[in-house]
């Protein structure tokens, strides 16, 4: 997406104690909180298990505190604990900054981690900690609570600087000047903070690569310039202000982005150059300008949107549906669980108001399966059918067969950006037919080299589309109040390496929830295409990358809370089920098409609009989308229309649209069923429909603050 430029004793009795330890363990272990605790104690498949699971995880019997100094014996050599009755400032700064040098460019890279703060204080105001977050970095809190954990410091990303003529010439060389070097968050992707509060303090002395002391340390302000896949949740922020670009360097372009339940409420937040924001379910004190369209759902204190499109705000004051992503936490007695959130409906604000513990039931780590990149898919499916929860550690997993998730109220957990590669074209995860309560959260899915009908299935019937109902096989009424649930799942075809998938997500279950979804068929990579024909590889890349569509939703009354999808060869997202809702939607068409035979329909149509909405569907909603174009390939290849609907169907209502040429080649004739004025390398955009069918905006371009990209 970037465009400037565009071991366990052998010992036969410790064994015996180490089963007895856990027959006592499940016989008295309480939920820390009050909540259903979802072990099924009843199942001899899953008591016969406990014991294995202690010792492939190190056991929850070992405070965590006790765990090695890295925490390696808890959950692998790239989960990291940091502890502030161990470890001094200077050692926990030290630690971070290693990681950050290992992963600040590593953009391509195979590389995971999740650094794991114990509850307590970490940093001061005469020594504060700096924390740089690089790529496929977690850094999360283990209290119950954000309240639980508190930085005093900052948690950062900043710009990544390039050299000029090199990033010009499609060699994309890092560079530590921030003077010289051209600098912007474009691609600054999969990372994430998560379950901590930051009170931000800066120290004037500090140095470092990339830092701009005199700038950041004058500024009282916690730095936060990221793009796509890179989540911010549970986090409080005091103190100071949240900028969600890097102004210390420039020309800081940003393209996100991504918060829910956190809240800023003793300073402001600052959109800077953020083409695109999503923020759900906070408590905020000011929100400071925009640029293309940000939105907020379920958010106390988000500004008001009367002036659209002028300012391009779009606020909905109550989040219909939402479940927020579960986290690891330690009970009183340093023993590990994951709190599961339950499903909320009609909701606005943080969930963990006065040190509340969100609503949810508590899992112990006993009976999660703690998954290697080592361990072969049949173990895993093994486990899985005797009822355990899953949780990937940071790592790659090469996937040569389908995980297969059947179970009601299963959790996968991924750790550090986990990622799972196709291998020899499987389908890497598939979720049973409308099961109610399937989470699925913090995963990477790639394509593999040779082609995946399709990535992530969530229900494997696909559904006969009519006018009364498209959803999965199966009566589904149960888990309306529990429906599958997606967390911050990512999905690519290309970029660390050649990918072929023909539908990336497909959706084929009634009653699913997509909380911060990003489907990405890689416009930049590592694959080494031949550069001397079409546009920096384009040519090769448009014919070896292949990905048909993005997002397929075929089921009914499936909700997504911040969807992003890009690049994909004919339309983007489908959408054949009814009573859909989406709440913010972002888009980029492929920049590749070598001609415009590439990229044109079956009967002829100019290009694909990137939201389809299916010709028998009858009821469906959208808040808050854009799609932008950019052609470098080849300047003449033009897209008909962004987005098309049914005609003539009231139930269908598009809310807030707008589509913008990226300063370059490429155009976009309208934004919605021929609705909406154009966009092209004259007239840049952004250009909107208010409502449709309804109003068409009676604004033709409208003119962007200084504070805007006008290139991606």
């Amino acid at each position: 997406m970037r465009r400037f430029e565009s071991a366990a004793s052998s010992s036969l009795s410790t064994f015996i104690c180490l089963l007895a330890l856990v027959a006592y363990f499940l016989a008295t272990q309480q939920s820390f909180v009050t909540g259903t605790n979802t072990g099924n104690h009843s199942s001899p498949a899953k008591q016969k298990h406990q014991s294995t699971t202690l010792l492939a995880a190190s056991s929850s019997e070992i405070p965590v505190s006790k765990a090695s100094k890295d925490g390696y014996d808890l959950l692998g050599q790239n989960v990291i604990v940091i502890d502030s009755s161990s470890m001094t400032t200077n050692q926990i700064q030290t630690t971070f900054d290693k990681i950050w040098e290992k992963q600040r460019n590593n953009e391509m890279g195979t590389e995971r981690y999740s650094l794991l703060f114990q509850p307590g204080d970490y940093g001061t105001q005469k020594e504060p900690l700096t924390i740089k977050i690089g790529y496929y970095t977690e850094v999360a809190g283990l209290g119950p609570n954000p309240e639980s954990v508190t930085v005093t410091g900052t948690i950062e990303v900043y710009n990544r600087c390039f050299e000029v003529d090199s990033y010009g010439e499609g060699k994309f060389i890092p560079t530590d000047d921030t003077e010289e070097g051209l600098c912007f968050a474009l691609n600054n992707f999969w990372r994430s903070i998560s379950n901590l509060s930051i009170h931000i303090a800066t120290m004037s002395n500090t140095k470092g690569s990339q830092n701009n002391s005199d700038c950041r340390s004058t500024s009282n302000t916690n730095f936060w310039a990221t793009s796509q896949a890179s989540s911010m949740r549970r986090v409080d922020i005091k103190g100071g202000d949240l900028s969600l670009m890097d102004y210390c360097s420039s020309p800081g372009y940003a393209s996100g982005g991504y918060i829910a339940d956190s809240r800023a409420t003793t300073g402001k937040i600052m959109n800077g150059s953020q083409q695109q924001w999503f923020s759900r379910n906070m408590e905020i004190k000011e929100w400071h300008g925009a640029v293309w369209n940000q939105a907020f759902l379920g958010v106390k204190g988000a500004p008001d949107d009367s002036d659209y499109p002028s300012i391009p705000f779009t606020t909905l004051k109550k989040t219909p549906l939402s479940r927020e992503k579960p986290f690891l936490f330690v009970d009183p007695n340093d023993r590990l669980h994951v709190r599961v959130p339950s499903a909320q409906t009609e909701t606005s604000g943080i969930t963990w108001a006065d040190g509340a513990l969100t609503p949810g039931r508590t899992i112990p780590i006993t009976e999660f399966f703690v998954v290697k990149p080592s361990d072969a898919v049949d173990d895993i499916n093994d486990m899985l059918n005797q009822e355990m929860h899953l949780i990937f550690t940071p790592g790659v997993y090469d996937i040569d067969k389908s995980i297969l998730v059947q179970n009601a109220n299963t959790v996968v957990l991924g750790l550090g950006q986990a990622t799972l590669t196709a291998i020899d074209g499987c389908v890497p995860l598939v979720l049973g037919d409308n099961i109610a309560g399937i989470i699925v959260s913090g995963i990477t899915i790639d394509a593999g080299a040779i082609e995946s009908p399709v990535l992530l299935q969530v229900g494997t019937t696909t559904p006969n589309t009519n006018n009364e109902s498209s959803g999965g096989g199966g009566d589904d009424d149960h888990h309306l109040n529990n429906p599958t649930t997606l967390h911050d799942l990512y999905f690519r075809v290309g970029g660390p390496h050649i990918g072929k998938a023909d539908v990336s997500l497909e959706v084929n279950s009634n009653n699913v929830l997509m909380d911060h979804v990003w489907v990405w068929r890689a416009d930049h990579g590592v694959e080494n295409f031949d550069k001397l024909h079409g546009f920096e590889g384009d040519d090769e890349r448009w014919a070896t990358n292949t990905g048909r569509i993005g997002v397929r939703v075929n089921g009914d009354n499936v909700t997504v809370t911040g969807l992003f999808v890009e690049h994909y060869q004919e339309h983007q997202l489908v959408w054949n089920g009814q009573g859909g809702r989406v709440y913010f939607y972002q888009s980029e068409l492929p920049y590749e098409p070598i001609a415009q035979e590439d990229w044109m329909m079956p009967d002829g149509t100019n290009g694909w609009a990137s939201y389809k909405v299916g010709n028998d569907v009858i009821t469906h909603e959208l808040w808050s989308a854009g799609v932008y174009c950019y052609n470098r390939n080849n300047p003449d290849v033009v897209t008909e229309h962004a987005f098309e609907v049914p005609a003539d169907t009231p139930g269908v209502r598009m809310n807030r649209l707008c589509t913008k040429n990226l300063s370059g080649p490429g155009s976009i004739l309208s934004v919605i069923n021929g609705a909406g004025e154009g966009v092209d390398n004259v007239s840049a955009g952004p250009k909107y429909v208010t409502e449709y069918p309804g109003l068409v905006s009676p604004f033709g371009e409208v003119k962007e603050n200084d504070e805007s990209a006008d290139q991606k």
